[in-house]
C-alpha cells in the first residue's frame, strides 16, 4: 500500500463520496496494489470484499473493442466494413438526408455521428436503462433518427459501441456473450466477467451520488452537476430479454478486468496481434475535435493522452484510460508499464467524480 492511495481511499468513505471500492494496480506484469475499503452493502453492514463483481457499464466496452479486433485480426470483418453489411436493417442517414456511410471504424472511435440519448424516441434503449428490445428492434430505431454529422468529421460519445455489438453478434451468428467469450474472455479465463452475474452473492450493492449515496432503486435516475440525468436499471443484467449491451451491459471483478487491461498492454497476448494492439492504442481520430477533453485523442480502446499537461494527467503520452458510469475507471500507461483498476459501487462519482482522479494521482505519488 501507499500513504497517498490510502488517505484517498479512506477520505472519500469517510466523507460519504463513495460507499465501497477496491484499486488494483499492476506494474511491469506484477500486482503491486489491491486495496478494499468501505461498504460491499452499507445497510448490511458488510464490508466490500475483494474481487467483488460489480455492474461494468462502459468497461464493457474495451472488452467489445477488442473482442471486433479479434475478430479482424481473423478475417472476419474489417475496419473498413460498412455496418449496415452485417446489419441490413442499420441504414442511417445524415444530416442532410443523404445515406451516411457508417463503418466499424467510426464506431471503435465515436466518430459515427449517432447519439447516446434520442429524446424523440423514448423507446430506443442505451444500455444501461431498462428495456425488452432486442438488436433490431432498438437499432433499427436508432436508424430512423438523423446523425449528428456525417460519419468521420465530428466525436461524440454514443451507443456505438451496442451497434457494434450487434454486428458482431450476427458475424458469428450466436450472441453477443458467444463472441465475446470465444474470441476475448474465455481465452483469458476471465470467467466471472460476460453478459451474466457469476455469483450473486458477491455482485456489489450499487449507490447514487448523495450525501450519503442512496441505495439504487429499479429503475434509477442519477443527475449530473449540469442537471442531465443517467438512467439506470439494476436489474437489467438479469434480464433475457433486453439485448446484450456492448457498450454497458456486462458484469465482472477488477481481477478480471486487470487481466484484460495487462494483455493490452503487453502486446495483446494470444487475443490480439500486437500490430493491432499499437493501431488501437493510437490516436485514430487525426485532428477531429475533443472539445470535452483537453489533451487527449481517442483510439479503439479509450481516450488517449496526447499532452499530459493539459490533460492535468500525471500518466505519459500514449496512456489509455476510460471508466465505467457504475463508478468505475481504468488507466494503461504502456512507458510506465503500469495499469490501474479502480472499482466502485458509486455512481456517478465513481466514474466522473473527483475520486478516480485523485486516486489515480494518489497511485503515481506512492509509486514515485
Amino acid at each position: 500500500m501507499g500513504a497517498h492511495v490510502d488517505a484517498v481511499m479512506d477520505t472519500a468513505i469517510a466523507n460519504e463520496k463513495i460507499v465501497g471500492a477496491e484499486l488494483v494496480v499492476f506494474r511491469d506484469g506484477t500486482e503491486i496494489i489491491r486495496r478494499t475499503a468501505g461498504w460491499f452493502d452499507r445497510e448490511a453492514g458488510t464490508p466490500m470484499q475483494a474481487n467483488a463483481i460489480y455492474r461494468l457499464a462502459s468497461v464493457t466496452k474495451p472488452i467489445v473493442a477488442a473482442t471486433a479486433l479479434a475478430m479482424i485480426d481473423k478475417g472476419l470483418l474489417s475496419l473498413d466494413d460498412e455496418v449496415s453489411i452485417h446489419l441490413p436493417y442499420f441504414t442511417p442517414t445524415a444530416p442532410d438526408g443523404t445515406p451516411a456511410r457508417i463503418t466499424i471504424h467510426h464506431l471503435l472511435t465515436h466518430t459515427s455521428g449517432l447519439a447516446y440519448a434520442y429524446p424523440d424516441d423514448p423507446s430506443i434503449s442505451g444500455g444501461l436503462g431498462p428495456t425488452d428490445n432486442d438488436f433490431e428492434t432498438n437499432f433499427s430505431r436508432v436508424a430512423r433518427q438523423p446523425l449528428l454529422f456525417a460519419p468521420g468529421t465530428g466525436w461524440t460519445y454514443s451507443m456505438a459501441i451496442d451497434v457494434l455489438g450487434a454486428a458482431l453478434a450476427a458475424i458469428s451468428g450466436g450472441t453477443l456473450e458467444d463472441a465475446v467469450r470465444t474470441h476475448v474472455t474465455g481465452p483469458l479465463g476471465m470467467s466471472e466477467t460476460g453478459f451474466f452475474v457469476a455469483d450473486r452473492a458477491r455482485l456489489a450493492k450499487p449507490y447514487a451520488d448523495g450525501t450519503p449515496p442512496l441505495p439504487m432503486g429499479e429503475p434509477h435516475l442519477v443527475y449530473n452537476e449540469a442537471g442531465a440525468a443517467t438512467h439506470f436499471s439494476p436489474a437489467r443484467i438479469f434480464s433475457d430479454k433486453a439485448f446484450q449491451s456492448g457498450g454497458a451491459g456486462m458484469a465482472g471483478t477488477p481481477g478480471d478486468i486487470a487481466r484484460f487491461l495487462e494483455t493490452l498492454r503487453i502486446g495483446g497476448g494470444t487475443i490480439i496481434k500486437p500490430e493491432t494492439i499499437a493501431l488501437a492504442f493510437s490516436n485514430r481520430i487525426g485532428t477531429i475535435a475533443r472539445a470535452d477533453a483537453p489533451g487527449q485523442r481517442f483510439g479503439y480502446f479509450g481516450a488517449v493522452v496526447d499532452d499530459p499537461a493539459a490533460a492535468n494527467s500525471p500518466s505519459a503520452p500514449g496512456t489509455v484510460n476510460w471508466g465505467g458510469v457504475y463508478g468505475h475507471s481504468w488507466l494503461v500507461d504502456p512507458a510506465n508499464r503500469l495499469t490501474i483498476v479502480s472499482m466502485s459501487n458509486t455512481a456517478l462519482e465513481g466514474c466522473t467524480g473527483q475520486y478516480p482522479k485523485d486516486l489515480i494521482r494518489a497511485v503515481y505519488a506512492d509509486l514515485n
